[in-house]
């Protein structure tokens, strides 16, 4: 899957793009980076309804490939690195939503997959 990176993409499209992928997912846009293994607090979570410009310190235009044996970290640090973009995935449990920053080692895909088994017991 290849995602395209501009200033004038709204999030919610991104985040549309990456859930069809990903159903078991969720990536969040954040107004600052969280440290490694370190929680972001949702204070700093940007609205969804805004363009990437409004959130990135770096308006480099391009795209990002994300393959399913990506790590989340490697996929935090190329939203980073490469565009200024602060991110952090989730991943369901049940009804609930957990940060990955325990797990971030993990492939999207077994993130994606504990995901579905947990939604299916809940």
């Amino acid at each position: 899957m290849k995602l395209i990176i501009n200033d004038h993409r709204k999030i919610f499209a991104i985040q549309e793009e990456f859930n069809s992928f990903f159903p078991y997912l969720k990536l969040e846009f954040f107004s600052k980076p969280h440290k490694k293994g370190g929680a972001n607090g949702n204070k700093f979570i940007t609205h969804s309804s805004k363009t990437l410009s409004e959130c990135r310190t770096m308006h480099t235009t391009g795209e990002i490939t994300i393959m399913p044996g990506m790590t989340v970290s490697e996929l935090d640090r190329n939203f980073s690195d490469v565009y200024g973009l602060s991110i952090q995935i989730f991943r369901k449990s049940g009804k609930t939503w957990l940060e990955t920053t325990l797990t971030e080692g993990w492939t999207l895909q077994e993130q994606n997959r504990q995901g579905e088994d947990l939604s299916k017991i809940a």
